[in-house]
């Protein structure tokens, strides 16, 4: 029996001194699950997504199919040129909204909304300190006028935002309505303004799809319109959530992907400036 019992000890030994190592390092393995970072296949790191950052990378924007009649046209970019009186810019005056090119190089520029006084969205390159006149309208289905402003220039160039006021007349269900945002950077007017220009049109969705939009939170009612073809809301909520949390990678990285769903790449990086009163 004496000279069985130290390889017995030994072996105990061992396998106490295991265990303790297995029992220390069970808090660290299970730490390493709720870790905002986890090692990928690679060995590299991913970031472990939360709910909204899945949802922001999930949501795409479906855009609906063109309405039956004549084509709405329109122009997404002002497309300023030498010459013309406007100060060359980088980046054009451009509409955030969605558009469609056709075989023979015609520009549909039409988006929906569901709501009576709507939101608009341009990227403006110039600023206040040049003598420019800036004038947005909406015109109903006879050309009538049914809203203008004249628009003061920013303070640098960026993203700025239109709406219709409570004083305007609002937009009635199914009917289609012109609008135009144009920059007359010559004060003789010997040379044409730049402008863009577009069709918009009120929806109404279903009822089930309302009560949900009731029901929930901004960032999941962006996606609801975003996925229902809707996209003056869509972009009105993703800007006002931008705006709040400036520094929200999960929100920056859906605004340039909505913008790029458009094929507006390059105005995804300018600054979306605060509304004037």
């Amino acid at each position: 029996m004496k000279s069985n019992s130290q390889p017995i000890k030994l072996f105990l030994v061992v396998a106490f001194s295991c265990t303790s190592l297995l029992v220390s390092l069970i808090p660290v393995l299970a730490k390493s699950t709720d870790d905002s970072s986890v090692s990928d296949a690679y060995g590299g790191l991913r970031l472990r997504s939360n709910p909204k950052t899945t949802l922001a990378q999930a949501t795409t924007f479906n855009q609906p199919q063109l309405p039956p009649g004549p084509a709405p046209g329109g122009r997404v970019r002002g497309g300023a040129k030498r010459g013309g009186g406007c100060k060359l810019s980088k980046l054009d005056l451009t509409a955030l909204v969605p558009f469609t090119e056709e075989a023979n190089s015609v520009i549909n520029v039409w988006g929906q909304t569901t709501e009576e006084r709507p939101s608009w969205f341009f990227y403006v390159p110039y600023t206040k300190d040049l003598p420019y006149a800036v004038k947005f309208v909406v015109q109903d289905q006879n050309s009538n006028d049914i809203y203008q402003k004249a628009i003061a220039l920013p303070d640098k160039p960026g993203v700025i935002r239109v709406s219709l006021p409570t004083t305007a007349p609002a937009l009635a269900l199914n009917k289609q309505y012109n609008w135009f945002f144009t920059i007359n950077c010559d004060q003789q007017k010997n040379s044409p303004p730049t402008f863009v220009q577009g069709v918009i049109q009120r929806v109404k969705l279903n009822p089930a799809t309302v009560k949900e939009l009731r029901m929930t939170d901004p960032l999941k009612r962006y996606a609801i319109y975003a996925q229902n073809g809707i996209w003056y809301e869509a972009l009105t909520i993703l800007a006002q959530l931008r705006q709040k949390n400036p520094q929200d990678a999960a929100l920056q990285a859906q605004w340039r992907n909505l913008l790029s769903s458009i094929h507006l790449d390059d105005i995804a990086a300018q600054p979306i400036l605060s509304d004037k009163p």
